[in-house]
């Protein structure tokens, strides 16, 4: 058996060589094995020393504790004791044991420094939480005064809602009964007090999971949803945020670390997040709730139960909810809003649930949770489904249609349901106008896919078409026009369809016009219009007169500032076709004359579709604002914006982004911000064109004003990501220009660019046989080398980086010669090295400097001779070298120049490389040869 004394001089060894660890385990192998009292306070005090030393503060204020216990006069452990209850923010119990210490050795002066220290801060924490406790105390009576002025109401509200998210102030509202009375403020009703009182409370539970779940259950989820559920949209959101603000804390997300404090023991939140959803879902049916409410409840779904990251293989939440509330959001998709008992709802209700359906869909993991989905739907649609009651038949169709919007392979599913596409088509032989306008709704989102669009158009068209001729509803006109149109883009082969969309392309464009401009009309309808233009202006005539629409652009783009994902989509869609910015197959010259031969019909461009017209197209969006357009949708939520839409989006940009001249007018509008999130984000495709726009924009911008502050970091990925085989060479050498614009601005973005891996990319280029190519990355690669990173990549062996830029010196083309004198004059200039190696890395290297220093274009001679002139500078055995060789001829012939202020700064360099030679005396001046 080991023996404790021993095991306590081995850890003070420990402790002396600060290995606080070994120093520990030794302690507390001496205190299991010892049994004398007095030795055991010793070893408790001892470790107490290895805490502090580790900063567990806890650990060292137990461990000193128990030293005490043995010996209350342990001044050493009551002094290790205090230090560690000061780390611990309990001041007054720190201060009361140095205190003992004071009191027991009243001379020395590290304890009587230390009360004074304790002393001092006690006091100032005590003026801090008094101040906050009167602070808070006199807003809430000016608050709760129904007399107070109103100015000072507002002040004190805004000084309480700024106090909350502090945590000091935070905490001291908490503490005296701060709740209770912002409850107060919410009952007083008074829209302004009730803002005050929300944020406060949100500022309150931001990253603090205790007084988040306390504030929960103190007010009550039925409280904080009824207060979401008003009709006002400020209130409505500022309580939305509360309850997201718990919900984060709940799901231990946006966490923020208090120092020097003990975290509250907090119970399990699966049980208040399971009541907060129920309740949530609850609101989806009930007719007590706002529209706003119900699409606040809908977007806090929508951001909480599908997981974040599919990686994650917990989707328990969307399991409850589909379990639980899948009947109630199918509830809210069926409503008709010109049905007398629909719920309340906004324009973006129904969609906003169908973009729920899809994401809870797709957050399903495998075939048995995707058949259970199915069926629950299917089991409510047949319960809808009543043929002696028209108006719930009405409501079955119209959750086909919202789940059309959504899930749209499930709802492919269900339009396959016994009965259901046969009710479609008889409703719009239905007298009733409601009963037409859900079915044409019904029938157009069914069209997407061929496959049931064949079925629609050979049982609904006729109606479609009868409804259009007959309606004197120009809402249920519009639709039947898009939806016939629609059915013609999707591949029908009725002649009959596709002559009478196109006979009403004309028409349908000037009555959606119409539409658009008049904003007297609900919004519901001018989406359609919206809608309609996406497939009319793949109509070159119809597209040219829609651009000098410019009351119709305008209402357009005012209506894609909307959060509707539909129309997000139908705009862009529309402004790809205006801009002609869609993929377009080359057409074989030998397969037309082939199809000629065999008289098959061959598509030829419209006139219209050519250059000319459609640089004027551009110039007419322009002008109208469509960039400030385009910047707002960027802007929407990602349930908004689909990946399809961002694409769309980046093509337009790029359509537009084509003449350098409109460049400055597209980064004044925002453009080029809007187009970092697409080339970040989205579809190949779209990341590659809005990658590609942002190319073009980086090549001729000032980066400091197209990209300001540290926007311009996140443009250099996109760049880099252009420098590919198997992106084309116009994407490739505008990308070079834009990444040679940017690593000419500073150095954290040329180092930034390096960081993207960029170099060897452009050193593939160097090596292009296409002149731009091969220019534009020796012009980029001539900015970088100022960085030392690269420097030292160039210096490093085994790389042949210095003899390519050597030879290309050399090379015929005056450009690339231009950037590559550059790029070595600096490197030889930054790198002593550099000039030693220069003259190993091949035998032309001699020949290829005296060119240079003789060559007639200025710039290059210039650049030459100061890469001489390092050579010189840098060693006199390569002076020597150099001296012995025709290069002396060279530079006394450049010298000995009179003086001419246009290439002055070439007879200086020459002179300067012969007044080193002298210094080395390596030769003479004239006068003593």
């Amino acid at each position: 058996m080991e023996d404790p004394i021993q095991l306590k001089e081995e850890g003070n060894k420990y402790f002396q060589a600060n290995d606080y660890e070994k120093a520990l385990q030794s302690y507390t192998q001496a205190l299991k094995l010892n049994k004398d009292k007095a030795l055991q306070a010793v070893l408790y005090r001892n470790r107490a020393a290895c805490f502090l030393k580790k900063e567990e503060y806890a650990k060292a204020a137990s461990d000193a504790s128990r030293a005490i216990d043995i010996n209350a006069s342990d001044i050493k452990a009551l002094y290790r004791r205090s230090q560690a209850l000061e780390k611990l923010g309990k001041l007054d119990q720190a201060f009361k044991d140095a205190q003992k210490c004071a009191t027991i050795e009243p001379r020395n002066k590290n304890f009587q420094e230390t009360l004074r220290r304790l002393g001092a801060n006690i006091q100032e924490k005590l003026r801090i939480q008094f101040s906050t406790d009167s602070r808070v105390q006199k807003m809430f009576e000016i608050l709760l005064d129904e007399n107070s002025e109103k100015e000072k109401r507002e002040k004190a509200a805004n000084n309480l809602i700024v106090l909350g998210r502090e945590e000091a102030g935070a905490e001291r509202i908490f503490q005296n009964n701060g709740v209770n009375l912002l409850l107060q403020l919410i009952e007083t009703k008074n829209p302004e007090l009730i803002l005050a009182a929300v944020r406060t409370l949100s500022g309150m539970c931001t990253g603090h999971k205790a007084r988040a779940t306390a504030i929960l259950h103190y007010l009550g989820i039925d409280s904080i949803c009824m207060w979401m559920s008003v009709d006002n949209e400020e209130i409505s959101l500022a309580v939305c945020n509360l309850l997201q603000t718990i919900i984060d804390c709940l799901l231990d997300q946006g966490k923020e670390e208090h120092h020097g404090k003990e975290e509250a023991v907090v119970l399990d939140t699966k049980k208040d997040l399971k009541m907060i959803t129920m309740r949530l879902l609850d609101m989806l049916v009930s007719k007590r709730v706002s529209g706003q409410g119900r699409d606040r409840a809908l977007n806090l779904l929508n951001k909480n139960i599908p997981r974040k990251d599919l990686k994650d293989h917990d989707n328990s939440r969307t399991i409850f909810v589909i379990d639980n509330g899948l009947k109630k959001i199918l509830k809210v998709v069926g409503q008709i809003p010109e049905m007398p008992d629909c719920l309340p709802l906004t324009e973006n209700t129904q969609l906003t649930a169908s973009v729920l359906l899809n994401k809870l869909y797709d957050d399903l993991r495998c075939d048995p949770e995707r058949d259970n989905y199915r069926i629950i739907c299917e089991e409510y649609i047949k319960s809808k489904i009543d043929p002696q009651n028209m108006d719930k038949t009405l409501h079955a169709v119209q959750i086909v249609s919202g789940v059309l919007q959504g899930p749209f392979d499930l709802g492919n599913k269900l339009l396959g349901m016994k009965g259901v596409m046969e009710m479609m088509v008889a409703l719009c032989g239905s007298e009733r106008e409601i009963d037409q306008l859900v079915a044409v709704e019904a029938l157009i989102h069914a069209s997407t896919k061929l496959s049931r669009a064949t079925f629609i158009i050979s049982n609904g068209v006729n109606l479609l078409k009868e409804i259009y001729k007959k309606t004197k509803n120009e809402k249920i006109k519009i639709r039947a026009l898009v939806g016939l149109c629609k059915l013609g883009s999707a591949g029908g082969t009725d002649y009959g369809l596709r002559q009478f969309a196109e006979g009403s392309t004309e028409k349908l464009a000037r009555q959606c016009r119409k539409w658009l401009c008049n904003t007297a009309i609900d919004a519901r309808t001018r989406k359609w219009a919206v809608e309609g233009m996406s497939y009319l202006t793949l109509d070159a005539d119809v597209k040219d007169d829609f651009v000098e629409d410019e009351p119709a652009l305008k209402a357009m783009f005012d209506l894609a500032k909307t959060s509707d994902k539909t129309i997000l989509y139908s705009v862009a869609s529309a402004l790809v076709n205006c801009t002609n910015s869609y993929d377009t197959k080359e057409l074989v010259p030998e397969l037309v004359q082939l199809a000629k031969f065999s008289k098959q019909h061959v598509p030829e461009e419209h006139p219209k579709d050519k250059k000319d017209f459609v640089v004027k197209r551009v110039k007419r969006l322009l002008k109208a604002g469509v960039v400030s357009a385009l910047a707002c949708m960027v802007k929407a939520d990602s349930a908004i914006l689909t990946d399809q839409s961002k694409e769309l989006i980046a093509r337009v940009f790029l359509a537009l982004c084509e003449d350098p001249k409109d460049r400055g007018t597209i980064v004044a509008q925002g453009g080029g911000k809007a187009l970092i999130p697409l080339a970040l984000e989205g579809t190949d495709v779209g990341k590659i064109k809005a990658s590609h726009a942002l190319a073009k924009i980086a090549a001729i911008s000032n980066p400091d004003i197209a990209f300001p502050g540290e926007r311009v970091y996140e443009v250099v990925r996109p760049l880099v990501s252009l420098l590919n085989t198997e992106r084309d060479g116009l994407q490739n050498y505008e990308a070079l220009l834009g990444l040679t614009n940017f690593s000419g601005r500073s150095d954290k973005l040329r180092l930034k660019i390096v960081k993207e891996k960029a170099l060897p990319d452009i050193e593939n280029y160097m090596f292009e046989n296409h002149d731009q190519l091969r220019q534009a990355a020796t012009e980029c690669m001539c900015n970088l080398v100022v960085n030392k990173e690269v420097q030292e990549r160039f210096v490093a062996d085994g790389n042949d980086r210095l003899k390519l830029v050597v030879l290309l010196c050399g090379e015929d083309d005056e450009k690339v010669q231009v950037a590559a004198a550059g790029a070595l004059a600096m490197l030889t200039a930054a790198q002593k090295k550099l000039c030693y190696k220069m003259t190993q890395v091949t035998t032309q290297w001699l020949e290829i400097l005296q060119r240079l220093c003789l060559h007639d274009n200025m710039e290059i001679q210039h650049r030459g001779l100061v890469i001489a002139f390092n050579l010189i500078s840098a060693d006199k055995e390569l002076a020597k070298k150099l001296v012995e060789s025709e290069l002396l001829e060279i530079l006394t012939y450049v010298g000995k120049q009179e003086d001419h202020p246009k290439k002055q700064h070439v007879i200086n360099v020459a002179r300067d490389c012969l007044t080193k030679c002298m210094d080395y005396g390596l030769i003479k001046p004239f006068s003593q040869a």
